[in-house]
């Protein structure tokens, strides 16, 4: 059965907030005038060898009042819900935009957006997480790691739980109204070892991605967390092992659990149309993929298909509508390889020429402005395609990379390098056991010009981070990005150890 918004928060004064609000802005000029009123519950849970380490469970509710007056934005934001300090909310936004405008050099404009009435939206879960008790939250994180310290090999458990529920409700000055909820989970499990006779040092996690699901995805056998568990002392054990590899020239399968981060880091931020046009520099700078490239851009093979997605069931960036009222949908961003659109606001969708936003503007909490931020930025795969293992078969000399960890990447979008959880030389076709010290190296164009194939549906898995960074002051959005296993060929790899010695 579908959920409903819960009643406590619609039992909160919404609409009489915002009528206040919108009423007073309308009074003094505005030309736009929105209403965001948020409640945001977050509870982290974090675990040591089965022992918790920390708890925490936070609860933020407070509105926000954005206007336009003269063509300059005015925000101003507060915590205590009465009809009198909406309106005086609102008359510091307009104060607020009065005091900016000798300092605005564009006039602010908004692209149109059809009215939507009194709309609501509720993401697809079926158990609050908010609804368990923190007992057995703990209970089931402890025998997790318990699980894994009666394994060979592991020395220490790390587990964490990072739950919230996000409600809002947003009304503006042209008749907008919605009302939305939505959950997101992102647990978190790694064992930790050493070898001996090496006397190395490493970790191995599950691959569990965060979604937008309820507390039925940490007993959902869709991710087969038994089997999951079971299996982490063995890879640790060899991943401790492994030799080293042997920097070079390698064809690489890259799996879902390491691919969306790439996808992340080099076209979802880079397709932001606000940084391609330069008015967003923060956390890793603007974008090469600038608007006189739009459809010209050879961004990556043929077989790249990059979409742009609010929608995607379970998806950490999907939504009823955006904190601008703007509708969620789908649209292409790389097709056939090019460049072909981009993630847009209202603002900068009209500046740009786009009769209309597709649905990309989003706030972290009351106190923050909205600004532009990302889709489910995914990688479709291909209708029949093949399988990992396919994929696999059709190397002779390569690696296959699994798992996310840390990565890099330059103030275009442009040059990276990525490493990962966990790599398998192949041989022949076939996996030969782990290797150690990887990463691959390329340009953004170069990289993606690479993807030879890319697997089947069958491969596709939707990954993802909670913590998206950008802006000043800083603000974090939830993300998910699908894709397939996918072949590149010829691309560099780097050994860290050797390069850290440098």
């Amino acid at each position: 059965m579908p959920q409903k918004i819960d009643q406590d928060f619609l039992s909160l004064p919404l609409r009489t907030l915002a009528d206040a609000a919108l009423a007073r802005a309308r009074e003094l000029g505005a030309e736009h005038a929105d209403f965001r009123l948020e409640r945001i519950r977050v509870q982290n849970l974090s675990l040591r060898d089965a022992r918790l380490e920390g708890s925490h469970d936070g609860e933020d509710t407070g509105f926000a009042v954005r206007v336009i007056h003269a063509g300059t934005w005015g925000f101003a934001a507060s915590v205590v819900l009465t009809p009198e300090e909406a309106a005086r909310v609102a008359e510091r936004a307009v104060e607020v935009a009065r005091v900016a405008a000798g300092m605005n050099a564009e006039r602010i404009e908004l692209a149109d957006e059809p009215v939507y009435d009194n709309v609501t939206w509720v993401s697809p879960y079926e158990v609050d997480p908010f609804s368990v008790g923190e007992a057995e939250k703990v209970e089931r994180l402890a025998e997790w790691s318990r699980r894994l310290l009666a394994g060979d090999g592991v020395a220490h458990v790390g587990a964490t739980l990072r739950q919230v529920k996000e409600q809002k409700f947003y009304a503006d000055s042209h008749g907008t109204v919605t009302t939305q909820q939505r959950v997101r989970l992102n647990p978190d499990v790694e064992a930790y070892g050493s070898d001996p006779e090496s006397g190395r040092f490493d970790s191995m996690r599950v691959l569990a991605p965060p979604v937008g699901r309820g507390w039925e995805y940490l007993s959902d056998p869709g991710y087969e967390w038994d089997n999951k568990l079971a299996e982490l002392p063995e890879l640790l054990v060899a991943k401790l092992k492994a030799p080293t590899v042997e920097a070079g020239t390698y064809d690489l399968v890259v799996d879902p659990s390491n691919l969306w981060l790439t996808i992340h880091e080099s076209i979802g931020h880079a397709t932001e149309l606000d940084r391609a046009l330069g008015y967003e520099a923060n956390y890793a700078g603007t974008s090469f993929a600038t608007p006189d490239k739009l459809g010209t851009l050879k961004y990556g093979s043929e077989c790249m298909h990059i979409t742009g997605d609010r929608t995607v069931e379970h998806g950490l960036a999907s939504i009823g509508w955006d904190d601008e009222g703007v509708a969620s949908q789908s649209w292409d961003i790389v097709k056939d390889g090019v460049l072909v659109g981009y993630q847009l606001d209202r603002r900068i969708a009209r500046s740009f020429g786009y009769e209309h936003s597709n649905g990309c503007a989003f706030a972290d909490s009351s106190s923050h402005i909205p600004v532009q931020r990302m889709a489910n930025v995914s990688l479709a795969p291909a209708e029949n395609g093949p399988s990992t293992e396919e994929l696999i078969a059709g190397v002779e000399r390569g690696i296959y990379v699994v798992g996310d960890r840390s990565w890099s990447i330059d103030m275009q979008r442009y040059n990276f390098q990525f490493t990962g959880q966990r790599f398998y030389r192949i041989e022949n076709g076939r996996l030969a056991g782990q290797l150690r010290d990887v990463a691959y190296q390329a340009t953004t164009t170069d990289f993606w010009g690479s993807m030879e194939a890319v697997g089947g549906p069958q491969t596709w898995v939707l990954g993802g981070a909670f913590n998206c960074g950008k802006a000043q002051p800083g603000q974090v959005a939830p993300v998910s990005h699908g894709c397939p296993s996918a072949l590149f060929r010829g691309v560099r790899i780097l050994n860290t150890t050797q390069e850290s010695g440098r």
